[in-house]
């Protein structure tokens, strides 16, 4: 990868895709990609603390990444005041999108918090902030982790 280029930037340029503006993204496609930003970030993390069984790692995985986890998470974010004027301006919108369905296992009011969250992710991802999106994963998750542990 080129010195300085982001991995969204790579994706963009192998796949020669066409610029778009921020507000031509619906808030809910944010929450789209920034689940699986959200999500890489923490296969990546649980990959790197050991060589263990595969569904061990996706035991931890599905805790970190259920609505509840990620809706802990952005409680923190906020409440710590760690997350800029216009993260919160996304978080917000994302959590108030009018969604037509939500997970099976989660509280709606979680469910719409993790898709703040989730929302955020996407939108620092668009913006080539990806740095950004894994210290506020960074942060989060440990915080997390010391609250449970």
């Amino acid at each position: 990868m080129e010195e300085g280029v982001t991995f969204h930037e790579l994706i963009e340029n192998e796949f020669e895709l066409p610029g778009r503006d921020l507000f031509s993204y619906p808030v809910l496609s944010l929450a789209f990609v920034g689940d699986n930003v959200y999500d890489l970030v923490v296969r990546t993390v649980l990959l790197s603390e050991g060589n263990c069984k595969v569904n061990l790692i996706h035991k931890a995985k599905s805790n970190l990444v259920k609505a509840e986890t990620q809706a802990w998470i952005a409680e923190y974010l906020l409440s710590k005041e760690l997350l800029t004027d216009e993260e919160k301006d996304y978080y917000r919108r994302g959590k108030n999108a009018k969604t037509a369905n939500h997970a099976k296992n989660a509280d709606i009011a979680d469910y719409h918090k993790a898709t703040g969250l989730e929302t955020v992710m996407g939108y620092l991802y668009v913006t080539n902030q990806e740095e950004r999106a894994v210290k506020l994963c960074k942060l989060g998750i440990k915080a997390f982790r010391s609250e449970v542990e």
